[in-house]
């Protein structure tokens, strides 16, 4: 069984064909196809890694677009009537990894 460890978003994920992965917003619509940077690649019993990688692709396609929970973000400041609340939601995307391809 094939799997790598691609770079997404500030984060890495262990990815197979056919897992879908939550990302930060990509610049694509749904449909597209996008590839990732592979990190490691593991085939087996043979491991990747390093300038080794320029062979590997891992491709995926956009499956839609979405806005990860809403986190509070509270600042208080004691004995100063300081207070403070801002929310945020992220902005994903979810790909499906169609394939991992070694040239």
């Amino acid at each position: 069984m094939a799997f790598a460890i691609v770079r997404a978003g500030g984060r890495q994920e262990k990815v197979e064909v056919g897992t879908i992965v939550t990302v930060d917003r990509l610049k694509a619509s749904d449909g597209d196809t996008v590839s990732f940077v592979p990190v490691l690649h593991v085939d087996g019993d043979t491991i990747l890694s390093g300038d080794q990688l320029a062979k590997v692709t891992v491709e995926g396609e956009v499956l839609n677009d979405l806005r990860g929970p809403k986190i509070v973000i509270q600042n208080y400041r004691n004995k100063t009537g300081y207070k403070r609340r801002m929310g945020f939601r992220a902005d994903l995307t979810r790909v499906k990894i169609t394939a991992i391809k070694t040239k």
